[in-house]
């Protein structure tokens, strides 16, 4: 498959992925006028994550947009609608998001994830060989974490914070990762969630204090609008809860069945750079055939 890829920006994780898929053939162009200097009917899609084209001028040609033009949809898709075009995002919950909006009525959505890099995430001890604890933060109340610390703390429990907002080196929470016997994520919403992937991708189950709302992120102001910490999960990962008066419960629950989760074979299956490939494909495949 050909596409011509407009790189004016992309998520760092996206763009490894996106890079790295290896039956896409890529032409690169940095910003939107230097399509004008290829025959774009040689190409199966024009994609642009980040920036809109008025897609009028270029009748026939398929393009795909997304997903970063913006949180909350806005005029930046009024030029985007249209059988030719579809507009990508992460994960479906971010597609009902976007559904409320009557902006967005004649607006092609699609749900594609973009590929977790398996081979460098990947299990390299066995659970019964791995000891260590950590807590993934990003986002939430302060006393949400404290509840979490307190009780691994009353329980002996050494731990390690890895916390988005304070940042941390990749390499060492890959290897913390391939010593952990488990984690806890207390995280708010996630169009796609790479580094919890990417966890899961290293055969750590987790336990994940999950969100309803947007406005549940720590620090905005969003609405009261659904959303979810894990948009790409099922039994295998491990367990979640929403409320702090159900952790004990699930706790008990998650560690019971501790030695039975095989959370990378799901991202095998589910998330791995083939497969997410094959999405992307298979989508701008179906966007070929009915435009």
């Amino acid at each position: 498959m050909k596409i011509l890829f407009v790189n004016t920006w992309m998520h760092q994780k996206n763009m490894h992925s996106f890079m790295n898929y290896k039956n896409i053939q890529l032409t690169i162009v940095n910003n939107i006028s230097d399509i004008n200097n290829y025959d774009l009917s040689t190409f199966d899609c024009v994609y642009s994550p980040t920036d809109p084209i008025d897609i009028s001028k270029y009748p026939g040609i398929c393009f795909l947009f997304g997903p970063h033009f913006s949180v909350f949809p806005d005029d930046k898709i009024k030029n985007i609608q249209s059988n030719n075009s579809s507009y990508l995002m992460p994960s479906k919950w971010c597609i009902d998001f976007w559904n409320n909006y009557s902006i967005c009525k004649n607006l092609n959505m699609v749900s594609c994830p973009f590929g977790v890099d398996t081979d460098r995430f990947c299990e390299i001890k066995t659970s019964s060989e791995r000891h260590l604890v950590f807590i993934y933060y990003k986002s939430r109340q302060p006393r949400e974490l404290e509840f979490i610390e307190n009780l691994l703390k009353n329980n002996n429990i050494p731990y390690r914070i890895f916390s988005y907002r304070h940042r941390y080196n990749e390499e060492e929470y890959l290897e913390y990762l391939q010593n952990s016997k488990f984690g806890i994520w207390v995280d708010a919403h996630e169009s796609q969630g790479f580094a919890l992937e990417e966890a899961l991708s290293c055969n750590v189950p987790l336990l994940v204090w999950n969100i309803r709302s947007m406005n549940q992120e720590y620090g905005q102001n969003y609405p009261d609008i659904p959303a979810t910490t894990i948009p790409y999960w099922d039994e295998r990962c491990g367990e979640y809860f929403y409320d702090m008066s159900d952790f004990k419960e699930k706790c008990q629950l998650f560690f019971s069945k501790i030695e039975s989760y095989r959370p990378r074979d799901y991202v095998l299956e589910n998330l791995s750079m083939s497969v997410c490939e094959k999405k992307i494909m298979d989508l701008i495949m179906d966007l070929k055939n009915n435009k």
